[in-house]
């Protein structure tokens, strides 16, 4: 083979290779545009059953920090509320996983982050805490429209235990 075509070659193989790693940055300008997340913006009305209970949020989601995280916010219809939460749900391009930082009225000994990965129309997110992991699978449902967050705890044995179903519906 000339010279000519080994440089050839080697400069289109460096340029796909520079171009590849750029398009899996993460940073500032790397922005977190996702078919399935961006179904979550807007405002909802939260149906969660918990413990034989039910009990109404509101909630509502907006793209912040530079379209990096798509911020949930739900908060109690009751006055004064009885619960809060804050989630960040962003994205890491490098790994090709999901991220949910978790922080609401319960305070920071009790804030985590989840990581998981798209399946289909649902993300599991796995959060690390002490006493074993615990899970939060966001699915879209295209039919309603709407979303089902549930969630479960690990048993010791390693069963999954439900903890709470939240069924959201789009406020017009």
């Amino acid at each position: 083979m000339p010279a000519r075509v080994l440089v050839v070659a080697f400069m289109a193989a460096m340029l796909s290779g520079a171009a590849a790693q750029e398009a899996v940055q993460d940073g500032p300008k790397a922005r977190f545009n996702d078919d399935l997340i961006t179904k979550l913006e807007g405002r909802w009305l939260v149906t969660r059953q918990i413990r034989g209970t039910e009990v109404h949020n509101l909630a509502t989601a907006a793209w912040v920090l530079n379209h990096q995280f798509l911020q949930l916010h739900m908060k109690d219809t009751a006055e004064p509320p009885a619960y809060e939460a804050i989630v960040l749900i962003g994205f890491v391009h490098a790994s090709q996983d999901y991220v949910a930082i978790w922080t609401d009225t319960f305070g920071g000994r009790f804030a985590a982050m989840g990581r998981g990965r798209r399946s289909g129309n649902s993300i599991e997110f796995r959060f690390e805490y002490p006493d074993g992991p615990f899970f939060n699978t966001f699915t879209s449902q295209p039919e309603q429209p709407g979303w089902t967050f549930r969630m479960e705890a690990q048993s010791p044995t390693g069963d999954r235990l439900p903890f709470a179903t939240d069924s959201l519906a789009r406020i017009r």
